[in-house]
């Protein structure tokens, strides 16, 4: 009884998003560059969705990437991060930004050698030319229990639909993957 009421509750949401929807449309690892963009985006999907992992070649515990569409560098952007440490929590915001903050590394110093920040960033109704285009991302790292687990929102206040996105950060990547998917 207790299962059949659970599966009541849990089943009127939305449904999960099966595996197959998701369409592979390019893979960039990056070297020697702090800046990557991936351009030409097809305008064919419902959503987009970033995921990424690696490091920064930095000698500081960290660092962050931002994120930009259509090569849009003015004050256009809107961003909100929860964070989390293990014994801490802080929350932010702030408007009027020229980039998206969405992705903190655990830095390149010896002390964090091979160690990696991961990423999921779903970009909504992408190709929409009504409204305003809406970024969620989680991303965590670990420096040797020291790490985070951020939960990054923003929104580029744009009714252009995107057709580039371009991630960059003050150093250079390191061992870094990033995949963008097309999600059905």
């Amino acid at each position: 009884m207790i299962g059949n009421s659970l599966a009541g509750i849990y089943g009127t949401g939305a449904p999960p998003i099966p595996p197959s929807s998701f369409e592979s449309i390019a893979t960039i690892t990056p070297s020697g560059t702090a800046t990557i963009t991936f351009s030409s985006i097809p305008a064919t999907y419902k959503s987009l969705q970033i995921r990424a992992i690696g490091r920064r070649d930095s000698a500081s515990t960290g660092g962050s990437a931002n994120l930009r569409f259509n090569g849009d560098t003015g004050s256009n952007y809107a961003k909100h991060q929860l964070r989390g440490n293990g014994s801490a929590a802080s929350a932010g915001g702030s408007a009027s930004q020229s980039q998206i903050e969405c992705f903190e590394f655990a830095g390149g110093d010896a002390s964090v050698n091979n160690m990696v920040g991961v990423l999921v960033c779903d970009v909504l109704d992408y190709a929409s030319t009504t409204k305003y285009k809406t970024v969620r991302a989680f991303n965590g790292f670990d420096r040797n229990t020291a790490g985070s687990v951020y939960l990054f929102s923003g929104v580029w206040m744009s009714t252009a639909a995107i057709n580039s996105l371009t991630f960059y950060t003050s150093a250079n990547y390191l061992t870094t993957t990033f995949a963008l998917y097309g999600v059905n």
